[in-house]
């Protein structure tokens, strides 16, 4: 029996997981710009997963619109992405907290194993795998929410003293590690409020440096940094939340 993957959005990241559900024995069905997932669900009713690849600007808006038949087989990868965002839809995804980057024209560069939890990551380890990109399968929900958590800080953190002081991931830790950590702790505080759980601060910062030793020359600044720091400040506002560092690279 052909075994399928629904695959909505085939930028950088999408046709990477693509790649390796064909290496994997899957026929890979695209979901692009401009098409109804509604439309091409009604001829691919039982894939075996879903794979969610739009950008996390798009992901409410996406998941709003997943298909009713497909909702048990949805795998999200976005970064910025928390519990709270599928399970205020009554969604359980298998997620993963991509650590490889993509960029046009390259092949994927892995920073560390890209952690996965949930029914199908057994499928999507295996099909990463096909690729030669490490991950590792998490055992419970407590493991996954520490893992976004994480990714959270680090890409917020970045991005965000970037703004401040450029350069690279291990000049930010190495000459920089009063802003990188005063940045940090403001977004642990964000997370705390987003997730309504009190996190180990300093297991984070640890894992977040772990990363950066991943990388060290991994550019602190993406092309979305700005939007990010908006983003953290309007999700602090709206839970009354004052975070003075974040404040004041706004200001710069």
């Amino acid at each position: 029996m052909n075994k399928s993957v629904v695959v909505v959005g085939l930028g950088e990241m999408g046709s990477v997981f693509s790649r390796g559900f064909l290496k994997s024995g899957y026929s890979v069905h695209p979901v692009l710009r401009g098409m109804e997932m509604k439309t091409v669900a009604a001829d691919n009713r039982q894939p075996e997963m879903v794979l969610l690849a739009v950008g996390e600007v798009d992901l409410n808006e996406q998941l709003m619109k997943i298909p009713a038949v497909w909702k048990d087989k949805l795998i999200l990868l976005q970064n910025e992405l928390l519990p709270r965002d599928w399970q205020q839809l009554n969604l359980e995804p298998t997620v993963i907290s991509v650590w490889f980057e993509k960029k046009k024209g390259q092949s994927p560069k892995v920073i560390i194993p890209s952690p996965v939890f949930g029914k199908h990551a057994q499928q999507v380890s295996e099909a990463l795998a096909a690729i030669d990109i490490s991950s590792r399968i998490l055992e419970d929900e407590a493991s996954l929410l520490h893992e976004l958590v994480l990714k959270n800080v680090y890409i917020l953190t970045t991005n965000i003293a970037g703004l401040e002081v450029g350069g690279n991931v291990g000049q930010l830790w190495n000459e920089h590690q009063a802003v990188a950590e005063s940045v940090a702790l403001d977004v642990i505080r964000l997370q705390e409020v987003l997730t309504g759980k009190a996190l180990d601060h300093q297991s984070i910062i640890d894992s977040m440096v772990e990363a950066f030793n991943g990388d060290p020359e991994h550019n602190c600044m993406g092309r979305s940094a700005a939007v990010r720091l908006q983003r953290a400040l309007a999700l602090a506002k709206e839970h009354h939340l004052t975070l003075t560092m974040l404040e004041r690279i706004a200001t710069l």
